[in-house]
């Protein structure tokens, strides 16, 4: 697993380089273009946005990557954080980052 975790934390590490680099791009284009009409505006704003969304997404995942991975190295990773209780094989396999077993999770997302 921590093999897993690692080679994913690398690969989104990548992607956040990767989502950056074109964010940076699609503003210095912005200034591009003083006679758009309102759909280009619109479209250029939606792509930025979405950009953005991609690098935030990307960072959250890396934050819980490397927190999976100090879980493992604190010999607590695969026991709910809420009730202490095991997470569950079948569900790290899915999701290798999880930190609560289905019950907790249950009870967290209802609130």
């Amino acid at each position: 697993m921590r093999k897993k975790l690692t080679a994913e934390a690398e690969e989104l590490t990548a992607e956040i380089v990767q989502a950056e680099e074109n964010f940076h791009a699609l503003i210095t284009e912005s200034g591009e273009g003083a006679g758009d009409d309102q759909a280009d505006a619109g479209t250029k704003t939606f792509e930025r946005e979405h950009e953005m969304s991609l690098v935030y997404n990307a960072r959250d995942m890396v934050q819980q990557t490397e927190r999976a991975l100090d879980r493992i190295e604190n010999k607590t990773y695969g026991k709910c954080e809420e009730c202490g209780n095991f997470v569950g094989k079948a569900r790290l396999q899915v999701f290798p980052r999880a930190t609560l077993c289905m019950v907790c999770k249950q009870k967290e997302e209802r609130r």
